[in-house]
């Protein structure tokens, strides 16, 4: 063992009550700082997993970002002619004629896309009436750009080519009616259309917002239900990449002209929160590492205070400025050092209680429990700052050892 780590090791064993109580303050700095990280992460992806699972990456709607001209501006937008009372054109909204732009857009690289026609309608059963927001899909498509399949809890997708108006619904939405697998709903449309449909599924994704208000239906039967023959108003697109959406939702809009979203934009907010949420956290940590700094500053400068002596005399035995200042920086990393695999420790066991709590919210999306994500990046970076705070305090008063005039205080002394 190096002669300075010996000497540093023996300060430190010396003022025992003070190194454990530097030792624990980074250690409940590292321990809190990889149990929030875990926590964080671990939110961030159930989000993902639950809400971006749900929906798909990329949605081309039938909108547009600017409002369409209408016929007069076009024609006398420019000139001095001035217009008032016009009457805009009216126009049925929906994507016509979609197959040439599902064509187009399921020739992407790693793509899958599915039609959609989406619309309010009014389900009745045993004298319930509940608004809800219909989905005209085709369940072929519909596989490949959702986990709805998957979600299923009774019955089939597949239900939906063998049975004449058949119909999934949510497992809140079923809750609501009271109606189950096999029952028959009245169907009310805005246009004016009524259809009996069958219940020959119930969908249960987690998400309570669409379990509780969406159902399913055949494509072409909710374009007869809602009028819109050989229209629909989504295109929903799902990534091998989900990290690309943003990106190819800008490519896709600039060739259709139809507002396209992507995953990103469409929860934007919820993200920021996030943002907002892991800088209050992190700081809160930070704080908790700079207070075990100034424990281990405070260690480190009464050492330096307590041997300025001993000091001297390894000085006058040889010992260079940069060996003194070894001496007391080693004792800063060795604390740091300490913290560091003890809060190592207490993280694993804060993320092993924090993952075994079970919770009961029924909010926006159900959760039964804390999700935490294990991961070795959050004890390295973790470390990095308990051990950058804890040279940086031993730094400080050892520059000042190792300036001491050996003269002086052998002088002093006598």
């Amino acid at each position: 063992m190096p002669l300075t780590l010996e000497i540093a090791l023996t300060h430190i064993r010396e003022r025992l009550r003070q190194t454990v109580l530097s030792v624990l303050g980074v250690t409940t700095g590292v321990g809190f700082a990889v149990a929030m990280a875990a926590l964080m992460q671990g939110s961030q992806e159930d989000f993902i997993r639950r809400i971006i699972d749900a929906t798909p990456h990329i949605t081309v709607r039938d909108d547009f970002r600017a409002v369409p001209w209408q016929p007069a501006d076009a024609v006398y937008g420019t000139s001095a002619v001035g217009l008032s009372s016009v009457k805009p054109k009216e126009e049925l909204r929906g994507i016509r004629n979609p197959q040439p732009k599902l064509a187009l857009l399921a020739a992407l690289p790693g793509v899958a896309v599915a039609p959609t026609l989406r619309g309010p309608v009014v389900l009745r059963f045993g004298g319930r009436d509940v608004a809800v927001s219909l989905l005209g899909i085709e369940p072929k498509a519909e596989v490949r750009v959702s986990k709805l399949a998957h979600d299923i809890r009774e019955g089939s997708l597949n239900d939906l080519y063998t049975t004449a108006n058949g119909i999934i619904i949510g497992s809140g939405l079923a809750r609501k009616l009271g109606a189950g697998l096999g029952d028959s709903v009245s169907l009310s449309s805005s246009a004016g259309t009524i259809r009996l449909a069958k219940v020959v599924a119930i969908v249960h994704s987690g998400v309570v917002a669409i379990d509780d208000a969406t159902a399913y239906a055949r494509l072409k039967v909710v374009q007869v239900l809602l009028d819109r023959p050989n229209v629909i108003n989504e295109i929903r697109l799902r990534l091998d990449d989900v990290n690309g959406a943003r990106a190819l939702a800008q490519r896709i809009e600039r060739r259709l002209g139809y507002r396209t979203e992507s995953w990103e934009e469409i929860n934007e907010n919820v993200l920021e929160v996030f943002q907002i949420r892991n800088i209050i956290i992190y700081t809160v940590v930070g704080g908790i590492l700079v207070v075990a700094a100034f424990g281990i500053f405070n260690i480190v400068s009464t050492i330096v205070f307590e041997k300025t002596r001993d000091i001297a005399i390894l000085k006058s035995l040889g010992f260079t400025e940069a060996d003194v200042r070894a001496i007391f920086v080693s004792e800063g990393f060795l604390i740091g050092s300490f913290g560091t695999l003890l809060g190592w420790g207490l993280g694993y066991a804060l993320c092993r209680l924090l993952g075994s709590i079970e919770i009961k919210v029924r909010t926006f999306a159900e959760q039964t429990g804390l999700p935490v994500t294990y991961d070795w990046r959050h004890y390295a970076i973790a470390a990095a700052c308990a051990l950058t705070a804890a040279g940086l305090a031993g730094y400080l008063p050892a520059r000042r050892a190792g300036r001491l005039d050996p003269v002086a205080i052998i002088r002093g002394a006598a």
